[in-house]
């Protein structure tokens, strides 16, 4: 067995250091660049001059409503796909939304999905997208008043829109759907419906990122402004998790460790290799303080999925009539967006998706050797079963209290002994290429 110890981070009183750095694809790169601020503003006022996108509103106009927003989206990707010589198709997601409590009788609704077909047939992995295009003013079901919803959520509909216009022009061997998804604000039934659709039919989707309210970098209550920093929240205990799950997670202390929280930590240091004056802020939660979002849905379903939302969302603008009381606007308007700041989360999205679907796929069955006591650690692997094969693999280690990654070990076979005890550390595996793509960290299971 043969390792290569890389590089480490330390961790120092009072300071925490970023994330490694361990190499820049020039071509991903050179797509993060052509992500444009101007792309994004452009998107974000056309979806408003809809005046409302709320789910129940008109869907027979050409110009205002929920309709008009969901064919001029649909028409928008279909012109990025031009450029994909055939790779993307773009189509309607339609179902029938029974009534509810915010659904006043059975409504016809339509997600909007651009598939990026991967290269390689082999290779049935899956990387999601999404935003919600969909709006709201205070009450929940007035489908009348003016809702622009230029930061809840063009501006998340506008991150997917821009990456699918930058990404079309290129190829990647794994798949990659663009979203915009409706019925967010009624109960997150455009996602839902995805979420459970993808199940059915066994869609493998690896890593689903939810962008959710990515456009304002001013919080008026609090007076604070922030245009480098960026959420990131993810799960503890997956949704989805099994008694036998339950009963691993507990025995080997992987409450930190699922695979969301390994999407997340991947996002971090992924987007701070390639993004300038970015700072993701890991948030060990599944959404808000009792709130929730489209990522929800896919989690439940068992799917490895976060959420990317600004740092100080600004309750003056989030869910409100528009008007003026006191001096102070209020309402969801595009001049209050910081497009320079949405643009900077787009290259964010894009870098982790590159990534992603250019790198080998996990590991296999990973696990840490306990048939003996020791002071080592001893993990096994198997390589990926599809898609190009690794030129090795990182195992990556980190303090029990670290929400990094510390360290990364460079090994060239399925196997490694590091020197350092696994009652004292946390370990994961991912695979590498030749251009330095990192698969998605696999945590371990105990193994004999």
């Amino acid at each position: 067995m043969k390792y290569i110890f890389l590089l480490s981070l330390l961790f120092l009183a009072g300071s925490v250091s970023a994330q490694t750095t361990i190499k820049q694809d020039a071509v991903v790169k050179q797509m993060v660049d052509e992500v444009s601020s101007k792309n994004i503003e452009a998107i974000v006022r056309k979806l408003v001059s809809f005046k409302t996108r709320h789910t129940l509103s008109d869907t027979t106009s050409k110009t205002e409503g929920i309709g008009a927003a969901r064919n001029w989206i649909k028409a928008e990707y279909e012109r990025y796909a031009a450029a994909s010589n055939g790779r993307m198709k773009v189509i309607f997601d339609e179902f029938i939304q029974p009534k509810g409590s915010r659904i006043d009788k059975p409504t016809p609704m339509k997600n909007v999905l651009a598939i990026l077909k991967g290269t390689d047939t082999a290779d049935k992995r899956i990387y999601m997208v999404s935003g919600h295009y969909d709006s709201r003013v205070t009450d929940v079901m007035n489908i009348k008043s003016f809702a622009p919803g230029a930061v809840d959520d063009a501006s998340g509909t506008a991150v997917s829109m821009e990456l699918a216009r930058v990404m079309a022009k290129r190829s990647f061997p794994s798949t990659i759907i663009f979203m915009a998804v409706v019925g967010e604000e009624q109960g997150l039934y455009g996602s839902a419906n995805v979420a459970k659709r993808a199940k059915a039919e066994g869609w493998q989707i690896d890593a689903m990122l939810n962008n959710d309210i990515v456009g304002n970098t001013y919080a008026m209550e609090t007076g604070l402004k922030d245009n480098r920093s960026v959420r990131v929240f993810s799960e503890g205990v997956p949704a989805a998790e099994t008694e036998k799950d339950a009963a691993i997670r507990n025995a080997v202390g992987g409450e930190n460790d699922s695979p969301a929280r390994e999407l997340a930590r991947y996002t971090k240091e992924v987007a701070e290799r390639y993004v300038d004056q970015l700072d993701v802020k890991l948030i060990y939660r599944r959404d808000r303080y009792l709130r929730g979002g489209d990522h929800t849905p896919f989690s439940k379903e068992g799917y490895t999925a976060i959420r990317i939302t600004e740092m100080n969302e600004d309750f003056n603008r989030q869910h409100q009539d528009i008007r003026t009381e006191n001096g102070i606007n209020y309402g969801d308007l595009p001049d209050f967006a910081d497009y320079n700041y949405t643009q900077k989360v787009a290259r964010m999205n894009l870098s982790v998706l590159a990534n992603l679907a250019l790198a080998p796929a996990q590991p296999q069955n990973v696990g840490i050797i306990t048939s003996g006591l020791t002071n080592k650690t001893q993990l096994k692997w198997e390589a990926p079963k599809t898609g190009k094969p690794p030129v090795g693999y990182y195992v990556l280690m980190r303090e029990t209290i670290s929400p990094y990654w510390e360290k990364k070990f460079y090994v060239t076979g399925t196997s490694a002994d590091i020197a350092y005890s696994k009652d004292n550390y946390l370990f994961a595996v991912q695979s590498v290429d030749a251009d330095g793509h990192e698969s998605l960290p696999v945590f371990p299971k105990p193994a004999r």
